[in-house]
């Protein structure tokens, strides 16, 4: 291998690349950052950034068309001391994500233990199961819309038309109309959609629990209550922080249900932080204000992924 040239008689080595003086200036060791720099460069342009401008918005008078100033925290005070809707959305965040989250575990656990002893169908049962959740949330959010439609409705028709609701005399009902039956029904279709995530994660964390723990509570005696608060439901707490912890985040930031459900409507009584958030700084132009109401999430979730975390970490080392 030629390592110089000669030059007028005398040896002269090659120019040195752009990888060679970084492995001059560095180290040897240098591969590894060119491996991590393409996601360093996406986490910047696509977190990082951001997050940062929504920062800056936050604490300005951002308004679209106008030019932008400086204000501090009087974007944070309006919301807080003068804003009624924004109380009304901190109030539907946490009873969307805390009624969801908590009817999609019981669900979620009871269902995948019936899948888990069906034999017949057990394949056709296990990828129908997905279905809600790999469809398009607009799409299948569309057709929920219709479901629930006060003229259209195919509920109000069977509680009109169909035996034996017929006889109770049960509609109609304006779903999406009354505000306390459209935050259920936005709360419902979230719970439709994220069931089949939670039931089939807990399906494959209850196959790999051995048998020989069952085996030998039979022997012992156990019922099945005692196998399942003793054995199954300790051995899923890891897998169920997890879920939960990721449904959570999903469903705090939920935009598309209810946009597409009720657009924050009727009377404001459905706003999310995200739908309030996208109401005021795109559809009111109003940047700095949007950008405010979304960062109220922001410490919501930290403390959510911060207890989840301590949970999954205090499991790991109770089975270590």
């Amino acid at each position: 291998m030629v390592t110089a040239t000669e030059v007028g008689g005398a040896a002269t080595s090659p120019p040195l690349t752009f990888r060679s003086r970084l492995r001059r200036s560095v180290g040897p060791d240098t591969d590894g950052y060119f491996f991590v720099l393409p996601t360093v460069i996406i986490v910047f342009c696509l977190i990082i950034y951001p997050f940062g401008l929504a920062v800056w918005y936050s604490v300005s008078n951002a308004f679209i068309g106008e030019e932008t100033h400086f204000i501090g925290l009087e974007n944070f005070q309006y919301i807080i001391f003068e804003d009624d809707i924004f109380m009304l959305t901190v109030r539907n965040t946490l009873l969307f994500a805390a009624i969801s989250v908590v009817v999609k575990v019981v669900l979620g656990l009871l269902c995948a233990m019936l899948l888990l002893r069906i034999l017949k169908l057990r394949r056709f049962l296990r990828g129908a199961m997905l279905l809600p959740f790999v469809a398009p949330t607009a799409l299948t959010t569309l057709a929920w819309w219709l479901i629930l439609d006060p003229t259209y409705s195919h509920i109000n028709w069977l509680f009109e038309h169909a035996w034996p609701f017929s006889l109770f005399d049960m509609g109609p009902y304006n779903f999406l109309g009354e505000p306390t039956l459209a935050l259920s029904s936005v709360i419902f279709v979230n719970i439709w959609r994220g069931l089949p995530f939670f039931i089939i994660t807990i399906l494959a964390g209850l196959v790999s629990i051995p048998d020989h723990l069952y085996e030998a509570a039979d022997i012992d005696g156990a019922s099945t209550m005692d196998k399942f608060w003793k054995i199954t439901l300790p051995l899923l707490r890891p897998v169920l922080a997890v879920i939960i912890l990721f449904s959570t985040i999903f469903t705090l930031a939920d935009f598309n249900i209810v946009y597409v459900l009720t657009r924050g409507g009727p009377m404001n009584e459905t706003h999310l932080f995200a739908t309030y958030s996208f109401t005021a700084g795109v559809l009111n132009h109003e940047i700095g204000l949007g950008a405010a109401i979304a960062l109220f999430l922001f410490p919501i979730m930290v403390l959510t992924v911060i207890f989840l975390l301590r949970l999954v970490r205090r499991d790991s080392e109770y089975e270590l």
